[in-house]
């Protein structure tokens, strides 16, 4: 198991110690089996395996309004296709999954989402997904208490440290870092890195790397932070102007990403900019920011976008056919793995697949068939986060003819950062 640092947060409300749910659920209801809440002996809605139980899953995501909702909506419709197809597959452990029944928009709102989290914890047998950081450290003392492991849609630093989150990917703080040291070495970067960042621990995490990459570098770092909203970023321009960076590290949500990128190119800065994954939405190609992306704009990313060759892109393009591609889909699929891998490993325990199963099964897996789409050793969970947690990333930059408008510049790679970087606790300071 990791040796882990826990992080705690009093949310108002969030936790109710009754609702401790470890054997059976509570209401009267038939939505779970001797074996705890989420999972039935009845087949699921619409059942590819009529002759399997059901477990459900559950999925609180940013769907309308918030910030996130382009990439949040194909995240969803890409667990969605994925657990469709591991039910085409025979299911895990007897049964089908089913993602649908407890799908919750939360609006990128730690208290929202907290509330959605209360209202489904005894339907639900884990979290397929669970969508921002702070969103989720909202949530994290109940799932502790209830059990329940979360995917998060989300690379936060912390996740690597918690035993109830199975990340995947590196994390915003080594994202940057290997942002940093790529466009040291391939735009010329040697004068100031900015990070513009929200005000939250998405925003913190990324920074606290740029930060780290910029002292290894020897160069001048600042640190500007910007709210949500298009149009709430004449501070950030102002900044970018200010202060003349060479590079830009920028972490926020990808319409507040352009407005900055072209508002300061509009007023004649010329630097280069590394966006953390979230940052990027092909839809951008087609705003009044378009140029100035194409020019200075570069993605660090978790892995490779839509049109990468590996089996696991090829699987979920095939599984995902007719839509307009969005590395949201990419993203949304890779996430799904180590739940599948940490079910199946469960399903051959004692007492088959349980909450209590499933959290231990997660923290002894070593590694994760992603099918190519990140190397098996990028799922391994079991060890110290110094020693396993994985520190590589890619580098695209734009490319108006790709699938989804970024092509890969740098492949997975960790810089020398993020490889001599002491991990032993996370990169940002939570509260």
């Amino acid at each position: 198991m990791k040796q882990r640092r826990f992080i705690t947060r009093a949310v108002a409300g969030a936790s109710i110690a009754a609702l401790v749910l470890t054997g059976c659920r509570g209401g009267g209801d038939d939505s779970s089996s001797e074996a705890g809440p989420g999972i039935t002996d009845e087949a699921c809605p619409d059942a590819v395996n009529e002759d399997n139980g059901c477990i459900y899953l559950g999925a609180i995501s940013d769907l309308t309004k918030g910030p996130f909702a382009p990439l949040a909506v194909p995240i969803t419709d890409a667990q969605k296709a994925f657990w469709e197809r591991v039910n085409e597959d025979g299911g895990v452990g007897g049964y089908d999954i089913n993602i649908s029944e407890h799908i919750a928009d939360a609006e990128y709102n730690p208290e929202i989402h907290n509330r959605r989290y209360q209202e489904m914890r005894g339907e639900i047998l884990a979290l397929a997904q669970t969508l921002g950081s702070s969103q989720t450290l909202a949530i994290l003392d109940d799932m502790k208490a209830d059990d329940v492991i979360g995917i998060p849609a989300s690379w936060n630093s912390a996740w690597d440290f918690e035993d109830q989150i199975l990340q995947s990917g590196a994390s915003y703080c080594f994202e940057a870092m290997n942002g940093v040291d790529w466009a040291v070495e391939n735009r010329g970067v040697e004068g100031t890195v900015m990070a513009i960042k929200y005000p939250n621990d998405y925003g913190g995490d990324a920074a606290a790397g740029a930060k780290a990459a910029a002292e290894a570098n020897d160069l001048e770092f600042v640190e500007v932070e910007t709210p949500t909203g298009q149009d709430n970023q004449a501070g950030a321009v102002a900044a970018v102007l200010e202060n003349q960076p060479d590079l830009i590290v920028v972490t926020t949500g990808p319409a507040e990403m352009a407005t900055i990128v072209g508002g300061a190119a509009q007023q004649g800065w010329q630097g280069t900019v590394v966006g953390s994954s979230p940052t990027w939405n092909p839809a951008l190609l087609q705003s009044a920011a378009a140029p100035a992306l194409e020019a200075m704009y570069f993605q660090a990313g978790p892995w490779g976008p839509w049109d990468t060759d590996s089996a696991g892109h090829e699987a979920m393009r095939e599984a995902l056919d007719g839509v307009t591609p969005n590395d949201g889909y990419t993203a949304g699929w890779v996430w799904s793995y180590p739940l599948l891998a940490a079910m199946e490993a469960a399903a051959d325990m004692d007492g088959g697949i349980t909450r209590e199963n499933l959290v231990k099964a997660a923290g002894e897996l070593e590694e994760v068939d992603y099918e190519g789409m990140l190397p098996n050793e990028a799922g391994n969970n079991a060890g110290d986060p110094s020693e396993v947690a994985w520190r590589s990333s890619v580098i695209s930059g734009v490319d108006t003819e790709a699938m989804t408008g970024v092509t890969i510049a740098q492949e997975l790679t960790a810089g020398p950062t993020a490889e001599g970087y002491d991990y032993t606790e996370p990169c940002f300071a939570l509260n």
